[in-house]
């Protein structure tokens, strides 16, 4: 499969497909132009830039009858006859502007033996997927108090050049100590050292996480739409 945008002019126009079709494409599965990561790594699948009939086909056919699909675009999508709207959310797209990175004494690398910790708090803090095998996407790095996992950010998706921080989520006992934004500092400097740039996304909702990723030095680069579709029951979602 190429690397190529096809129609999209930056990587960060459709970041899934630009990181599947380049350095995740190890984990990419694939069905024509339509990527997805495995379902147990991240939800996302990824069209390209002007989809075509066929591409929808292929999507239905990746996804299998009825799946959900979780795609982002800068726009809603129009799926063909046949596919149903399950959610759709207004997300903002933030891009580095002079974010002060900084390694954290306190932050530890986590690991696969981690990941059921990972998971609890995900499920207590809710900021966003995250799934058995996520952390094969990048970094994670986490604050431990006694022993307990209290906060983690870590890296998603690689867009050629551009590094994803996602995952940034703290236990509702320990916010307001500033975990979140000196965890986000030391995953950039990660990002950073590597000689690429930091980017996220967050639900435009979300006002208090926009508010702090424009304190720590990012910027809104574009307003972005999160949608999860679900395919036909049958057929191949040409309509």
């Amino acid at each position: 499969m190429t690397s190529a945008l096809e129609g999209d002019a930056h990587p960060l126009d459709n970041p899934v497909y630009a990181a599947l079709t380049g350095p995740h494409s190890h984990l990419a599965e694939t069905k024509g132009r339509v990527v997805r990561y495995p379902h147990d790594v991240a939800p996302f699948y990824a069209i390209p830039g002007e989809p075509t009939q066929v591409d929808w086909a292929d999507l239905a056919a990746l996804a299998g009858p009825g799946g959900d699909v979780t795609l982002t675009s800068a726009a809603p999508l129009e799926p063909p006859t046949g596919w149903e709207v399950a959610m759709r959310l207004g997300g903002v797209q933030m891009v580095d502007a002079g974010i002060a990175a900084a390694p954290d004494p306190e932050a530890v690398r986590l690991g696969r033996d981690d990941v059921p910790e990972m998971l609890d708090l995900v499920a207590r803090t809710q900021p966003g997927p995250f799934r058995t095998d996520t952390i094969a996407l990048g970094t994670y790095l986490g604050v431990r108090d006694g022993g307990r996992l209290v906060a983690m950010a870590g890296e998603r998706m690689h867009p050629p050049g551009w590094t994803e921080i996602s995952a940034v989520c703290t236990d509702e006992a320990y916010r307001g100590r500033g975990l979140a934004g000196r965890l986000v500092r030391a995953v950039a400097a990660g990002i950073l050292a590597r000689g690429e740039t930091p980017f996220l996304h967050a639900a435009a909702s979300n006002a208090g996480a926009v508010r702090l990723y424009e304190a720590l030095g990012l910027r809104l680069r574009r307003e972005t739409c999160f949608q999860m579709l679900r395919a036909p029951a049958a057929g191949d979602g040409r309509g």
